[in-house]
């Protein structure tokens, strides 16, 4: 067992922003789309970005703000926002419109649903992203089949036939269930709607990534101008952690913000990639067994990737006491500090900010990253207690402890 945080820092992200992948996909007028889009929605509403002082003071910097996700349309996580959009997106071209003219409502309506006819929207997925495609399909009068990996939480594949989708669950890891849903879609005339990209299929992947932008642009709003000088991004495929890095590359430029990927340490493909520092994304193949169930994926979205490869400025993985600790400290506040209820998946990124500036054995890259008493930190807490019994394991039992630091 991997008891070490393990990091790999690269050099070239600030480099000539003539040679980089485009980052336009979230540029300022295709954001306005997207989070005009995301505004029609009744159940819209911004979600807290939480000023979380006395933590920022115990650990010795200027300010920790953490975006909490848990309020997401009710759904107890971030992912409705890319399944919406794409979908939204893969509709307006087959109706011949434009997106910004084209309202959920609308979508909703008898009048489109009989120019649609009958679809199904399938798609793979740990539990969140899933059940946000089964809530849009539902709300739109639509069919939903969703495949899930090996070892899924019964909790998470209720909440998803709750929406009323079909679903299946496969005796194989999130990258393998993938191919499998593509390959009932295929079969079916299905529309694969995948938080992931792959050679030839890149347009819908791309539309999801552009979802998630509406965190991004509340944030930016929510701070009024402030920028972040860090952000620690948790990653799975790597959509959501390279839409926000892309989002504040275009605001801020050469002064955007120290961007970090945070995996789990048996799904780091986006460090294994760095580490290997060939250019080309790498595959972590095997069971991906991990507490942090949304982040389980062995394959780099090939699109996050360039991005990742890019512009992210450190790539950190992690075993599973990292992500724990990251769940009990936001459960736990300090003084007036806001509660944050985080599940495993969201929380991994205050657990490492909190080790990293708390343990000596990672003063190095503490320094190589400029975390200071003038840092301002953003973490994105993606999901809240979608796994209800192992968020109450972890808060009860402690389970996933933190090992002795001089064996660390």
């Amino acid at each position: 067992m991997q008891d070490k945080i393990l990091w790999v820092l690269n050099e070239q992200a600030r480099g000539d922003y003539k040679s980089k992948t485009s980052i336009d996909f979230v540029s300022p007028d295709e954001v306005k789309k997207v989070r005009g889009f995301h505004k029609n929605f009744a159940e819209y509403k911004v979600t807290p970005l939480w000023d979380l002082q006395n933590l920022a003071g115990e650990l010795g910097v200027s300010k920790i703000w953490v975006k909490d996700e848990s309020y997401r349309f009710g759904l107890n996580a971030f992912k409705v926002l890319g399944g919406s959009y794409a979908i939204g997106k893969y509709l307006s071209e087959k109706l011949g419109m434009e997106i910004k003219d084209l309202t959920f409502d609308l979508l909703k309506s008898p009048e489109i649903k009989k120019k649609l006819g009958d679809l199904v929207f399938v798609t793979a997925t740990d539990g969140n992203h899933g059940r946000g495609v089964a809530w849009a399909a539902r709300q739109l009068g639509q069919k939903a089949v969703v495949f899930m990996p090996k070892g899924s939480v019964e909790a998470r594949i209720e909440n998803i036939k709750r929406e009323g989708a079909q679903v299946f669950v496969t005796d194989f890891n999130y990258d393998e269930s993938v191919r499998m849903a593509n390959e009932y879609a295929q079969q079916h005339n299905g529309i694969m709607v995948q938080d992931t990209a792959w050679d030839n299929y890149v347009k819908i992947p791309t539309w999801i990534m552009q979802g998630y932008a509406t965190i991004a642009d509340e944030v930016n709003e929510q701070l009024k101008g402030e920028m972040p000088t860090h952000i620690f991004l948790q990653a799975g495929v790597g959509s959501f952690a390279t839409t926000i890095i892309g989002y504040f590359a275009n605001l801020g430029g050469e002064n955007r913000p120290v961007s970090v990927i945070v995996e789990p340490d048996k799904a780091d493909c986006f460090y294994k990639s760095a580490k290997i520092n060939d250019g080309q994304p790498h595959a972590v193949t095997g069971g991906l067994e991990t507490i942090m169930a949304g982040l389980s994926c062995g394959e780099p979205n090939i699109i996050a990737w360039d991005i990742a490869r890019d512009y992210a400025d450190a790539f950190f993985s992690c075993p599973d006491y990292v992500s724990s600790r990251g769940t009990r400290i936001l459960a736990n506040p300090l003084g007036n500090d806001p509660r944050v209820i985080s599940g495993e998946s969201g929380s991994v990124g205050a657990g490492l900010i909190s080790l990293l500036l708390e343990q000596k054995a990672y003063q190095e890259v503490v320094k190589l990253l400029k975390l200071d008493q003038h840092s301002k930190i953003l973490v994105i807490s993606t999901e809240g207690d979608t796994d209800p019994v192992r968020y109450r394991k972890i808060l009860w039992d402690g389970f996933w402890e933190l090992p002795e630091e001089d064996s660390i």
